[in-house]
């Protein structure tokens, strides 16, 4: 079975599209995207948008071809729209949302899972951010910190207070879905784990999900797909790692983040995998 996955593409339409035509070109058995799909610039608020706007044809296009694509929304995607993004998704019987569900193909022996929470950064949007672990703690925060709502965004006073009484990722990774056949799973985490180097910022910080990175450790699945930090690739120099037989990938996308696009090529029998990259001016 051969995968094409990416991750953090944050709304930009060239990317979106440069994926479809590199799976009508490779005819993968499934897309995989690892989140942050819709536009972080602008009026956050219009991500709806950008949902029914392009990403509603954008998936018509894969079930055309009969290409599984599998989703789920980021940390910079608005949890108002989760329900939109759902029916969006329903809509074809080959695209899925992943977040916290489990997907498997009938006949074929690997399973999907995805989850979309991350370990808290001092960025303002808490939507989908959590503690890491009981003893997480929180970085220094910039600015104000809020949540998105039906009526808008809404000011969370004392985030660390509110933060506290919300499951940790260790929580949510407890309470994920379990799947029949471990060895045969593939998880799809928008949040890199700690200790195998694809959590690096540019300042060289270690940002990665210690929770996960025991989740992965003990349950030892196949494959496991990650992103949201952009640079880690650059920063550290490693796109792929293992935590014993389990194979962390992490494609990042480059600083000049409208320029270029970086996607991973997966075959799940032989487990080459590739990480490509493409120019604007190459689409």
């Amino acid at each position: 079975m051969k995968l094409l996955y990416v991750t953090d593409i944050h709304g930009i339409q060239w990317k979106h599209n440069r994926i479809f035509q590199i799976a009508s070109s490779l005819k993968p058995d499934m897309v995989i995207n690892g989140g942050d799909m819709l536009p972080f610039k602008g009026n956050l608020l219009h991500q709806d948008k950008f949902i029914t706007g392009f990403l509603d044809e954008y998936f018509s296009r894969f079930e055309s071809l009969g290409i599984y694509y599998l989703g789920l929304l980021g940390n910079d995607d608005l949890r108002v729209f989760d329900e939109l993004f759902q029916k969006t998704c329903e809509k074809y019987s080959y695209v899925v949302n992943t977040a916290q569900t489990r997907f498997q193909i009938e006949g074929i022996k690997y399973e999907f899972i995805g989850m979309n929470y991350v370990s808290d950064l001092p960025f303002g949007l808490k939507d989908r951010a959590r503690k890491d672990t009981k003893d997480f703690e929180f970085p220094k925060q910039i600015g104000k910190q809020y949540l998105s709502t039906p009526n808008g965004f809404k000011k969370v006073e004392d985030w660390l207070s509110y933060a506290e009484n919300l499951p940790t990722i260790e929580d949510e990774l407890k309470d994920l879905i379990k799947p029949s056949d471990m060895r045969n799973t593939v998880y799809i985490f928008h949040n890199p784990p700690a200790n195998i180097d694809l959590d690096v910022t540019h300042a060289g910080h270690k940002v990665g999900s210690k929770a996960e990175y025991a989740f992965l450790k003990e349950n030892q699945p196949k494959l496991s797909f990650h992103g949201h930090i952009h640079e880690s690739p650059d920063a550290s120099g490693k796109w792929y790692s293992q935590i014993g037989r389990t194979i962390c990938i992490q494609p990042g996308q480059s600083h000049q983040h409208e320029n270029y696009l970086y996607c991973a090529l997966v075959d799940l029998e032989t487990m080459n995998i590739e990480r490509k990259m493409v120019k604007k001016t190459d689409t």
